[in-house]
């Protein structure tokens, strides 16, 4: 009798196998790209595997819209799936190059670092960055992903969802960077009811001993929140009782980037 596999095993074959099915589907869009378009035979033969491979890969890209077929030819093109996620990372590159500027004259005014941030699950993604005078770069938070409820930013694009969103993306119990993180949303919720209030978030050494910060919403033209901007700097210097002015300064930055991205502030208030 054959000796059955073990579980590891079992789940590690299964993991392989979705793997290479993946790197499968992303190889039909690449040759897709490359040529145009082209048949399953054709697919196959570049892949190298059977057709019937090729036609099950086909069949789930066409329903979710990453391939569609030209119905005379029986060839596959890539669809417009692709067209949406392209014009998704044009939005954020455009992002970026609309709030530099506006990152650059803020850090220059208030002599700390500044970041613009966008919301990715639970986490924020830092896109765009400027240095301040006072500030030393050690390092780049640019490309870097933080937990959202102990940030500035954060807060702020989390203040931005539905009820329903925000519990579906946070955990019942959030997790502790330092003393002052706050770990329940309930008192989560009651820190983004302010931020809504006052249209501003600030962290108070959450993420990391001696780091505050201060965070605005960026809007788009549909007066959606897209993105935060925050000014950050040890507690030393970038304590409480410079939040107020600092925000305010905050605010008015995000308020240009706002402008530019086609945001009209009658609008959305």
């Amino acid at each position: 009798m054959a000796k059955p596999e073990s579980r590891s095993t079992t789940e590690d074959g299964g993991r392989s196998a979705t793997v290479q099915s993946v790197d499968r589907a992303l190889l039909v869009l690449e040759i897709l790209a490359t040529l145009g378009q082209a048949g399953v035979t054709e697919i196959a033969a570049e892949l190298g595997v059977h057709k019937s491979t090729v036609s099950r890969i086909v069949s789930v890209l066409e329903a979710r819209g990453y391939v569609e077929q030209l119905s005379d030819r029986g060839k596959y093109r890539l669809g417009f799936a692709i067209a949406r996620l392209a014009r998704a990372t044009s939005a954020q590159l455009d992002l970026v190059k609309q709030s530099q500027a506006a990152c650059d004259a803020l850090a220059l005014e208030s002599g700390e670092t500044t970041n613009l941030a966008v919301l990715d699950g639970d986490r924020i993604v830092n896109i765009a960055e400027a240095i301040g005078p006072a500030g030393i770069a050690l390092r780049t938070w640019v490309g870097q992903s933080c937990p959202a409820h102990a940030t500035s930013s954060g807060k702020v694009l989390l203040a931005a969802l539905s009820g329903p969103e925000l519990r579906q993306r946070l955990a019942a119990r959030l997790e502790s960077f330092t003393d002052a993180t706050i770990t329940t949303r309930t008192a989560l919720q009651a820190e983004l009811d302010v931020v809504c209030e006052r249209g501003w978030a600030s962290v108070r050494e959450e993420l990391e001993v001696g780091l505050n910060a201060v965070a605005a919403p960026v809007y788009d033209a549909d007066a959606q929140v897209v993105a935060a901007l925050s000014v950050s700097g040890p507690s030393y210097r970038l304590g409480e009782d410079a939040f107020d002015a600092t925000a305010k300064r905050t605010v008015a930055a995000a308020e240009s980037i706002s402008r530019r991205l086609g945001f009209i502030a009658i609008s959305a208030r």
